[in-house]
C-alpha cells in the first residue's frame, strides 16, 4: 500500500507541476526516477495516463479521470493518518514555504530556530521571491502574503496585519521642504515599485476632509524588489512607499523619517495560505499557528500606528 501510495503522489505532483524534472528537483531526485515511478503506475493501472511528448506531457482521458481520484485518496488516508497520529505524533516532514524577500528575511527567518527547536521532525524549504507563486504549481505548502486573497482555490488565514509608512533619510530631505500633504509629493524623488499597477499611485487615509487620497508619483528609480526599496531609501535615493516592518530600529533611532503625520496608508492584513483542501497537515498547521503567535507579540505587524518623526520647514528634521 506505501509503495502504491508513493506512487500516486509521484503522479499528482507531476501532473500539478507538468514537469518530471521540476518534481524530480523537488524531491532531490531525478528525472528519470520520477519518469520510473509514473511508469510503475501506468502499468499497475494497465492504462497509459500521460501523452509525453518532447516539449509537453498531456494528460489522457485515463489520466484526468484517475488525477482527481487519486488526490480524493492521498487525501482521504492523509486525513486518516492524521487523526490517529496527532493524539501521539509530533509534526514532521518537509514544509515548502514561501514569503517575500524583505519579510521573510527580517519577520520570518529570526523566528525558525525556535520553531525547528520546538519540531526538531519538521525541515523547511523556503521559497523567497517577490512574486505570488503559484502553490499548486510549484508544490507550496503554505505562503505568507499581504492583502486581501481572491483566489478561491485558496484558504486564507489572517495572522497579522502590515502597516505601510512614508519615510526618507535625514540626507535625503536635507535642504528639501518636507511634504506635508500627500499631494507635495510630486516635487519630490519617489522610489516606485514596479510590476504592479499601485506602484505609482500611493493611497493614504486622511483626515474627515479629505478621506481616501490617491498620488501618483515617481522618481528617478524604480524596482520589482522589495528590498531594493529598502536599501534605496537608506541610501538617501528619494521617498519610500514601504510595509513599517521593511525596517528594524531605522526610524526609532533617527536613521529614517516617518513623513506625512496622519495620512497613514490603510493598514493590510498578513495571511497565510494554502491551498484548498479539506486535510490541513500538521507541518502546515504547526507554522501557522506559530507564526500567528510570534507576529501577535510584534508590535511592526499589529495595528498600533507608527510613532512620527516631527519636522517642519526644510532641512534635516529637528530630533525632540
Amino acid at each position: 500500500m506505501t509503495d502504491t501510495l508513493s506512487l500516486f503522489r509521484a503522479f499528482i505532483r507531476v501532473v500539478e507541476a507538468g514537469s518530471f524534472t521540476r518534481v524530480a528537483h523537488e524531491q532531490n531526485s531525478s528525472q528519470p526516477t520520477v519518469s520510473r515511478q509514473v511508469a510503475a503506475l501506468e502499468d499497475h493501472l494497465g492504462t497509459r495516463l500521460f501523452t509525453r511528448t518532447t516539449r509537453k506531457l498531456t494528460l489522457t482521458d485515463d489520466g484526468r479521470g484517475f488525477y482527481e481520484r487519486a488526490k480524493a485518496a492521498i487525501e482521504a488516508v492523509s486525513e486518516a493518518e492524521d487523526a490517529v497520529g496527532r493524539r501521539r505524533s509530533r509534526p514532521s516532514g518537509a514544509l515548502r514555504l514561501a514569503v517575500p524577500v524583505v519579510f521573510g528575511r527580517l519577520r520570518v527567518i529570526p523566528h525558525l530556530k525556535e520553531f525547528l527547536t520546538r519540531y526538531p521532525e519538521i525541515t523547511i524549504d523556503l521559497v523567497m521571491n517577490d512574486a505570488n507563486a503559484d502553490l499548486v504549481e510549484e508544490g507550496i505548502d503554505l505562503a505568507i502574503r499581504s492583502g486581501e486573497v481572491t483566489d478561491s482555490a485558496l484558504i486564507a488565514r489572517k495572522i497579522g496585519v502590515t502597516r505601510r509608512v512614508v519615510v526618507a533619510s535625514p540626507s535625503y530631505l536635507r535642504g528639501r521642504t518636507l511634504p506635508k500633504h500627500p499631494s507635495d509629493l510630486a516635487a519630490h524623488d519617489c522610489i516606485t515599485f514596479t510590476g504592479v499597477t499601485a506602484g505609482v499611485h500611493w493611497r493614504f487615509e486622511g483626515s474627515s476632509s479629505d478621506g481616501t487620497v490617491s498620488v501618483e508619483v515617481k522618481g528617478p528609480v524604480r524596482t520589482r524588489n522589495s528590498e531594493g526599496i529598502r536599501e534605496a531609501v537608506l541610501c538617501g535615493l528619494g521617498i519610500g512607499y514601504a510595509p513599517v516592518w521593511h525596517f528594524t530600529d531605522e526610524i526609532e533611532e533617527g536613521r529614517l523619517v516617518a513623513l506625512l503625520a496622519g495620512y497613514e496608508p490603510k493598514p493590510e492584513p498578513i495571511h497565510a495560505v494554502y491551498p484548498s483542501r479539506r486535510f490541513v497537515p500538521q507541518k502546515t498547521r504547526a507554522m501557522i499557528d506559530f507564526l500567528e503567535q510570534r507576529f501577535a507579540m510584534d508590535p511592526k505587524l499589529s495595528p498600533r500606528p507608527v510613532r512620527k518623526a516631527v519636522a517642519s520647514g526644510k532641512g534635516t528634521p529637528r530630533k525632540k
